[in-house]
């Protein structure tokens, strides 16, 4: 099968849609497709290797192709929209087309049936839902206009209407578009992934007792919550992966730490490359996923670093939201707590730390399921649901 998977992100990109869109390519190419991403490119001079920087193996089937695109921001997404509407055209470049961007899905489907692949688009939440909650969620977002909110529901649906298959990361998400638009056929559940063989590198352990998180620091994430409920516990020590020092986040969490009294307690590594990140989290007792109910977190979201907590076999600490549910069990395979609740926090953790026998069966149960959750095995969804596609256009 040739697929063409459309990412208008410079490349590679530290962000959870650099590491899911490269993983799913390469585990696509993994299973003998022949695979195209199309992205930006670097911004970097040199510019990286993205094999290299997100610690995978080269393969001659996963080709990186970069639009060349320049100038301000707005030029640089007009020239990828055109690029990739040009690279859309002609069903024997590709059998499938595949992105997770709505104007990117929106342009292509402006395209006759006739003259391009059909396209499978993944949706990662109702657009102008996420649109309206971002100011209050990341500090750098600015309010949406209506006219923008309205522009944004009108590619919902046509995107819902249009596209010969469709992917949704979380049942709550399906049923979400679903009450709002109906039924469709070529729709498929397909969560995030992770690599089923575990950690590499950094395990030595820091003395002590110690808790950490993993993902960015945005008000949302529920990082604040996990600071006051450290506070609550002053033999136990953190460790926060992540951060980026260009954004407010990790400058409002380090001066939250220290006015909690955390400074000596708290480790903040800042932005590291993704190959590090599964060995750092295997330095914890504890992982903690946090985040408070938003309009993403509660029913769209399936976090990267739910599944990296899983497969480096630690007990988890979660917050109790349908989109965890869907994954995670309380008393099965982790420990759910209401969100924002900071002494549920402080006291799961403790629990945790104080019953190894409790902390190793949770953690043995959420690594044990690994496998279910493994960029293979999305690919291999990702591929029944492209041969249904291909067979219907």
């Amino acid at each position: 099968m040739r697929i063409a998977y459309f990412a208008d992100v410079r490349f590679p990109l530290e962000r959870a849609n650099g590491i899911q869109t490269m993983e799913t390519c390469h585990a696509l190419a993994c299973r003998g497709h022949v695979v195209d991403l199309i992205v930006r490119p670097d911004t970097h001079a040199p510019a990286r290797d993205p094999f290299a920087y997100y610690g995978l193996v080269p393969d001659a089937r996963l080709t990186i192709q970069r639009a060349p695109v320049a100038g301000p921001s707005v030029a640089r997404r007009i020239g990828y929209l055109a690029f990739a509407i040009g690279r859309s055209m002609g069903r024997a470049r590709a059998d499938v087309l595949m992105t997770r961007d709505l104007g990117v899905a929106s342009a292509i489907l402006g395209l006759p049936g006739n003259v391009r692949p059909p396209l499978v688009y993944e949706s990662h939440g109702y657009a102008p839902d996420v649109a309206a909650a971002l100011p209050d969620l990341v500090a750098t977002a600015t309010p949406p206009s209506s006219r923008k909110l309205q522009r944004l529901a009108r590619r919902e649906s046509g995107v819902w209407q249009s596209a010969g298959g469709y992917v949704t990361i979380t049942s709550g998400l399906r049923a979400e578009l679903e009450g709002r638009f109906g039924t469709r056929p070529r729709i498929a559940v397909i969560p995030d992934g992770v690599r089923a063989t575990g950690p590499t590198g950094e395990s030595s352990r820091t003395p002590g007792r110690v808790v950490a998180y993993a993902g960015h620091l945005y008000a949302w994430k529920g990082v604040d919550v996990l600071l006051q409920a450290l506070a609550r516990l002053p033999d136990v020590q953190g460790l926060i992966v992540g951060g980026h020092q260009a954004e407010p986040d990790l400058a409002r969490m380090k001066s939250l730490a220290e006015r909690l009294g955390l400074g000596g307690r708290i480790t903040f590594t800042g932005l590291v490359e993704p190959t590090r990140v599964a060995g750092l989290l295997t330095q914890a007792d504890v992982l903690v996923l946090p985040n408070h109910a938003s309009a993403i977190s509660t029913r769209f979201t399936s976090p990267l670093k739910l599944f990296e907590y899983m497969a480096a076999g630690r007990p988890i600490v979660a917050s109790d939201l349908p989109s965890i549910r869907e994954v995670l069990s309380d008393g099965s395979n982790a420990l759910l707590i209401p969100p924002g609740d900071v002494g549920a926090l402080a006291e799961a953790i403790e629990r945790l730390l104080a019953d190894p026998e409790l902390a190793a069966k949770l953690a043995r149960a959420a690594k044990g399921e690994v496998p279910a959750y493994s960029w293979e095995r999305r690919a291999e969804r990702l591929e029944a649901l492209f041969a249904d596609v291909i067979a219907s256009s």
